[in-house]
């Protein structure tokens, strides 16, 4: 008879433990290379398109490929269609920190009943219009005030938040500059 998985907010704690046991032993299996491809479709209306991913050691195709609009609101001349990019910062570090708090409460035994995330993000046009050489073009700060009742002593969950914090990849991402090269 087969034994009943340990679940933690939807988490198989021994898939996670072999995982981790994987990477341990291997640790080529950690690094990934995700992908997307992106087209303008018109005025501040684009799409991309991600199907395939480099992961634990070999290529991954999706049986259906995925697909993320962005868009502007009329505000700033767009179609209002989908989120703009500042907004989708704010939704994919919400999704990296969503992953990471789940991933990590499940790892430490705690179960989570609600999570969610309040953000807000700045810009000022000046810097992407160059009408102001000293305001910078992109996001100047994200506020992120988070939402968690789970299981756990305070000690606990303030041990979570800080591994949190610690460990999410975009919450890296968005705290220390990023190598980018364009090519064209």
């Amino acid at each position: 008879m087969g034994s009943i998985a340990t679940i933690h907010n939807g988490v198989n704690v021994e898939d996670l433990n072999a995982t981790v046991a994987q990477v341990k032993a291997n640790p080529a299996l950690a690094k990934f290379t995700f992908r997307s491809k992106a087209k303008w479709i018109n005025r501040a209306h684009s799409q991309s398109t991600f199907d395939s991913l480099y992961g634990a050691g070999q290529e991954h195709k999706r049986a259906t490929p995925m697909f993320l609009e962005g868009d502007e609101p009329a505000a700033l001349l767009g179609t209002d269609l989908a989120p703009n990019a500042g907004e989708a910062a704010l939704h994919a570090l919400s999704s990296c920190l969503s992953v990471t708090y789940a991933y990590t409460a499940a790892a430490m035994g705690l179960d989570i009943t609600s999570l969610s995330f309040d953000m807000e993000t700045d810009t000022d046009l000046r810097g992407f219009l160059e009408l102001d050489k000293a305001i910078r073009s992109g996001l100047s700060q994200i506020r992120v005030k988070v939402n968690l009742a789970c299981s756990g002593t305070p000690q606990q969950i303030k041990e979570l938040h800080e591994q949190v914090m610690r460990t999410s990849p975009l919450y890296d991402t968005f705290k220390n500059p990023v190598d980018i090269r364009m090519s064209h």
